[in-house]
């Protein structure tokens, strides 16, 4: 039996690029093991349990446009997680088994579940594995959330107590050692790069199938730039507004459509001035979260896609762009230049608006390069969530547990 830790996606109806990853990854363990239980810390109980029948009804319901990213939590299980503290003073020994295969969490965990994993750790005799996204709240603090800044150390040491940790690039791999070096850390726990899985997306499913890119569906007037990305700092819209803007000022005649839903933290600076360009006339369109039937409309309409991030642990919509067969503009840092190597990508510093700007005319300017790209990302195989499933279980009896920081 594998113990699959959900503690944050189990409480939460929004679907962020980690709780996608959770939950296609716990699918594909479902497949490739016997054995999957899915566990939770209760902080009103005050003890680890398995998911109830309601926690994982809500990993099964559709996405929606979630107004929050943390755990959620009704009034009702709250008064009961209190009353099971009052009556029974649990013990997690009561409720998980101590041997099973493993434990795994892909989430990024929270301050009061974090504090809680030494006392899982001390009852489970297996190895003890996390899934690392990224260290962008180091390495870019004025672009996150300070409420995320603020937690991002004691996290990066809670990591250190697992006996693996898997991370989804070789970027991530690079800042999570750098740091554990730079803190002066021993007896680090092995750190491996796992590739994600994509073919729960219906374009990967169908180029696994041998099927090509979906037809475009020409419209009329001039080409279309889509970006696709939750509006915050760090995507780095505001140089792609400014880059357009700067064609617009040329003379150049293109539409720019961006989706994705805002973090106001550290998006509405990007936002006001998108509104302040739409008043002015420029041909900009936001449209916020738009569920997958829109946003593969918006695909198919577009003449190619830019995603202007600055620093991206994975950077899904790099892949989602070449599996719709749309060449992607990105930077060629972490990640996305981690993606854009296979093809079908054309990279640049997209902290520059000038230089954004110049590989953006140069694409719609040149239809024979961007044909080429095109090619390029139809023929771009998407790695299977299977794969990546067998991965993790293949390596886990291999490590050593007990690792201490």
């Amino acid at each position: 039996m594998l113990l699959y830790d959900l503690s944050h996606t189990s409480h939460s109806r929004a679907r962020t690029g980690v709780q996608r990853v959770a939950l296609e990854l716990r699918r594909a363990l479902a497949n490739e093991t016997e054995g999957l239980l899915e566990i939770t810390h209760d902080p009103f109980a005050g003890y680890w349990r398995p998911l109830r029948n309601w926690e994982l009804k809500a990993l099964d319901a559709p996405p929606e446009a979630a107004k929050r990213r943390g755990a959620y939590w009704s009034l009702e299980h709250q008064i009961r997680g209190y009353l099971e503290k009052a009556l029974r003073q649990p013990k997690t020994a009561n409720t998980l088994p101590a041997q099973p295969v493993g434990y795994f969490t892909p989430d990024i965990f929270t301050t009061r579940t974090g504090r809680n994993l030494p006392e899982l750790f001390d009852h489970l005799q297996c190895p003890k594995v996390a899934l690392f996204h990224d260290a962008i709240s180091l390495r870019l603090p004025h672009l996150t959330p300070s409420s995320a800044v603020s937690r991002f150390p004691s996290y990066m040491s809670e990591l250190h107590k697992f006996d693996g940790v898997l991370s989804i690039s070789e970027d991530s791999r690079q800042s999570l050692l750098g740091y554990w070096e730079w803190a002066g850390w021993s007896n680090n726990p092995e750190v491996k790069v796992l590739p994600l899985g994509l073919d729960h997306l219906p374009t990967a499913k169908l180029r696994l199938q041998g099927n090509p890119p979906p037809a475009q569906t020409e419209a009329p007037g001039p080409p279309t730039i889509l970006s696709v990305g939750s509006l915050e700092g760090r995507k780095n819209h505001r140089s792609l507004i400014e880059a357009c803007e700067l064609l617009w000022i040329e003379g150049i005649d293109f539409n720019l459509q961006i989706i994705g839903t805002l973090q106001r933290d550290t998006g509405q600076a990007a936002l006001d001035r998108l509104q302040e360009l739409k008043q002015t006339g420029r041909p900009i369109q936001y449209d916020g979260w738009l569920d997958d039937d829109a946003l593969e409309s918006a695909f198919k309409k577009s003449a190619f896609t830019v995603y202007p991030s600055l620093l991206e642990g994975f950077g899904l919509p790099v892949w989602e762009s070449l599996l719709h067969g749309k060449p992607c503009i990105c930077s060629s840092i972490g990640a996305t230049g981690e993606t854009a190597q296979g093809g079908g990508c054309k990279t640049t510093d997209t902290g520059n608006p000038a230089a954004l700007a110049g590989t953006i005319k140069s694409l719609l300017a040149d239809p024979g390069e961007l044909a080429a790209l095109a090619a390029e990302a139809a023929g771009r195989t998407p790695p299977r969530w299977a794969d990546c499933a067998r991965q993790l279980l293949d390596w886990m009896p291999h490590i050593s547990c007990g690792s201490e920081g």
